[in-house]
């Protein structure tokens, strides 16, 4: 894949964008908003399509009950707020409502992870991608940029069974093609390597990228895909992508207990061990800062997947 920015937007923005156009397209299609339309760029979808769209107020718990007693009806509900409401708050109500009676609601979740910023770890849910991946049935994507982000929200509306999309609150880099399809369940190649095999989600998989070229610049091949389905795995990409490389980094703003480095270490471990490093938050809550302060405090940066991926081809060669 050329990698170019297209520009700096939001992956919330990216998420309203495809429910708008889904608006237009499906009839079928609602939202559900906890008193946070602006934040999560729900308000044209309110604007434009008054009597699909419920503000609930904030009563998480009650949004998840009228979302799934909605897809039980035949609608396509979309529910919105913050990660840590549409996750840790409700976890009881998409356990019991949403997952275990298999409901067509799709739970999407906005200001994931630590560049939530200044509001600080009681925001920053840094579990939700482990909470939510542990429910049987439970697809789980977490996409990198606007565009993704926008393809990903169009596409979980075709697809039938509960889902978890997580996005975010800063700008980033937005480089994924608008032409690129997105396949529920099915890793993208960003670039092809033989050296280690880096596999990134979310907002970091652009820091993957920027690793990837300094590790280009001293000449080592590093493999680098972007896993924006964390559940289901794309477990056939990462077992060709390992057993081409003999070694892993994976690269993620969540825990590494419970995310995606987790999901990739229990595959390799019962298919094809391989020495691998995590980028990961270990074992910490988050705190107050901007979302660059708070990537480099916590070891999520550029330079941490480039430190990774040296260490992880330093273990292959003792191996």
């Amino acid at each position: 894949m050329e990698i170019n920015i297209i520009n700096y937007q939001d992956t919330r923005s990216g998420f309203g964008a495809g429910i708008h156009a889904l608006g237009k397209q499906n009839p079928h299609v609602v939202a559900l908003c906890a008193d946070l339309t602006g934040s999560l760029k729900m308000d044209a979808f309110a604007r434009d399509f008054p009597e699909r769209f419920f503000q609930t107020g904030i009563a998480e718990a009650n949004m998840i009950g009228m979302a799934a007693g909605l897809a039980i009806g035949g609608f396509i509900p979309f529910t919105g707020t913050f990660a840590n409401f549409s996750t840790g708050r409700v976890y009881d109500q998409i356990r019991q409502s949403v997952a275990y009676s298999g409901t067509n609601v799709k739970i999407c979740a906005s200001h994931a992870g630590l560049t939530l910023g200044e509001d600080g770890a009681t925001h920053q849910i840094l579990e939700d991608i482990g909470l939510m991946k542990m429910l049987p049935g439970m697809t789980v994507i977490n996409p990198c940029d606007y565009n993704q982000t926008k393809a990903a929200t169009m596409a979980i509306a075709a697809y039938e069974g509960p889902v978890y999309l997580r996005f975010g609150r800063p700008k980033v880099p937005n480089f994924i093609p608008d032409t690129t399809p997105f396949v529920i369940g099915k890793a993208l190649m960003i670039a092809p390597g033989t050296d280690v095999s880096i596999f990134a989600t979310g907002h970091l998989v652009w820091k993957a990228v920027e690793a990837q070229r300094i590790l280009a610049s001293s000449g080592i091949k590093a493999e680098l895909i972007n896993i924006h389905t964390i559940k289901p795995l794309d477990e056939a990409a990462v077992l060709a992508s390992v057993k081409k490389t003999a070694c892993v980094v994976t690269a993620e703003e969540h825990q590494m207990h419970g995310g995606l480095g987790d999901s990739i270490a229990q595959l390799l471990g019962r298919f094809h061990p391989a020495p691998i490093e995590m980028v990961a938050v270990r074992d910490k809550f988050g705190q107050s800062g901007t979302p660059e302060e708070l990537l480099a405090v916590y070891g999520l940066e550029t330079a941490d997947i480039v430190a990774a991926a040296m260490k992880a081809i330093e273990r292959k060669k003792g191996h």
